[in-house]
């Protein structure tokens, strides 16, 4: 297979880890208005995340990196295209890591909710944009001859992006509430439970609606892979209702699990539906930007491969070596304690 092509997978790869990894955090950030109920509450939710945030946040960077070593030009009609939808969503990345890092250097109510706020904020909006931009790449963007987008921030906002977007909100929301269950015990895990049956039901219409929708823009276009396609459909569909099963028996692990990999499913379906294309163009297929010309000269994937079979591995290990290390529940009683020394 040609370089080209394994690249568009690689970056998909990247992509998938990216949205299941921050795709929790993201959840997290937005459940703190609906878990914590007092400080010590919020700042249980918040510590689940704590050691491991800025580590997920980097798969957007090295996936970012590898989009524009790779395929240059679908990097450059990309961020000139999806400028102000991808600047929010930085601003608001820039905002919560700000926030986690600031909320508890002062001792004041207003204080801390005002940070409080500025997590839910700074994680709502990339949920929401993430899923408006790959859903219209998937759909399709005016792009003209030269591969210039010739829309605006208002063209992502049709009723197919919007969907998508919606759908990575209440998908990533999901997830994270499992997670919150999964690492904390007492009232917050008994409310995180609850909390994640509720958005786990209308998750399941919003992203049932958007896949099948998915499937007849992928027929449309004449997707290669359009079995695939309904593969990874129906494969996130099982396992988002298995989530939510897993959920209502109280085994938050098994629940976390299905949730990761739906949204594994999910992202997937979006990537078969857009093979061969990185960008089809709307005004005329003729336009689009496909894997082939797209991509960089195979000197430069070549370089790349060996980089990636060299350091993705070690990346891999120290990720999951990070995991391993803060694998306990962040108890209340530990927060209680902590409070306790600091005052």
């Amino acid at each position: 297979m040609d370089l080209a092509y394994i690249w568009f997978f690689i970056v998909g790869f990247l992509f998938v880890g990216y949205f299941v990894l921050d795709g929790f955090d993201f959840g997290v950030g937005m459940s703190l208005p609906f878990l914590g109920k007092n400080d010590v509450s919020r700042r249980q939710v918040i510590n689940t995340i704590g050691p491991v945030w800025d580590l997920n946040e980097t798969w957007v960077i090295v996936a970012g990196a590898c989009l524009f070593a790779a395929f240059p030009e679908w990097y450059a009609t990309l961020f000139s295209g999806f400028y102000l939808a991808l600047l929010l969503i930085l601003l608001a990345l820039i905002l919560r890591g700000v926030s986690f890092e600031y909320r508890h250097q002062r001792d004041s109510v207003k204080w801390r909710k005002r940070f409080d706020t500025m997590i839910v904020v700074g994680s709502a909006v990339p949920a929401l944009l993430w899923g408006v931009a790959f859903a219209n790449i998937v759909q399709g963007v005016p792009i003209d001859a030269s591969h210039e987008f010739t829309g605006s921030f208002l063209t992502l906002l049709n009723p197919y992006g919007l969907l998508g977007g919606l759908t990575t909100l209440l998908l990533f929301f999901t997830h994270g509430v499992y997670f919150v269950a999964l690492k904390t015990d007492g009232q917050v895990h008994a409310d995180a439970r609850v909390l994640a049956r509720r958005s786990g039901m209308l998750t399941v219409v919003v992203a049932a609606a958007f896949l099948i929708w998915t499937i007849f823009i992928a027929a449309e276009h004449g997707a290669p892979f359009l079995v695939l396609v309904i593969a990874g459909a129906a494969i996130a569909a099982v396992a988002l209702i298995m989530s939510l099963i897993f959920n209502m028996r109280d085994r938050e692990g098994w629940a976390f699990g299905f949730g990761a990999l739906t949204i594994v499913a999910a992202v997937l379906t979006l990537w078969f539906a857009l093979f061969p294309n990185v960008m089809p163009s709307s005004t005329d297929p003729a336009f689009s930007l496909t894997i082939e010309n797209a991509s960089s000269t195979d000197y430069t994937l070549t370089i790349m491969t060996w980089a990636a079979v060299i350091f993705l591995p070690l990346v891999l290990l120290y990720q999951g070596w990070t995991y391993w290390i803060f694998r306990k529940r962040v108890t209340r009683s530990h927060i209680e304690k902590a409070a306790a020394v600091t005052h």
